[in-house]
């Protein structure tokens, strides 16, 4: 894909300017070449919306979802404190579906704030990146 059709596609979505998101656009591009999830180690997806977070351990080879979380029942705490909780509760479905290590594929946000929260959480709570 060019830079030009990555802009454009970016240019169509409402609320963040468009050098924000075409900056946005390229990193998880970049980042899209070289990660691929596959069954003995899953990509970790992780989605931030500016009120939500959604994360799902994809198996690339088989496209099937082996499990997910998300801040979307949450109550308390702030952004990212439920940041946290849902790295702890990723952690634990990805135990129960055996699995310990994964790909992280941040989706083109920067790693700071409540990537970087819910990605310590998950690590302290056992899973490998």
């Amino acid at each position: 894909m060019g830079a030009s059709v990555i802009v454009k596609q970016a240019r169509t979505s409402a609320g963040v300017s468009a050098v924000r998101r075409a900056a946005k656009s390229r990193r998880h591009f970049r980042l899209r070449k070289k990660v691929v999830g596959s069954t003995d180690r899953p990509r970790l997806v992780v989605t931030r919306s500016s009120r939500h977070l959604f994360v799902q351990l994809v198996d690339d080879s088989k496209g099937v979802t082996i499990a997910s979380a998300s801040t979307y029942k949450l109550t308390g705490g702030d952004k990212s404190e439920q940041a946290r909780q849902v790295g702890t509760q990723l952690a634990d479905a990805a135990k129960a579906a055996g699995v310990t290590k994964v790909v992280f594929d941040r989706g083109g946000n920067t790693y700071t704030g409540r990537i970087a929260a819910f990605a310590g959480a998950a690590r302290e709570a056992g899973l490998e990146f």
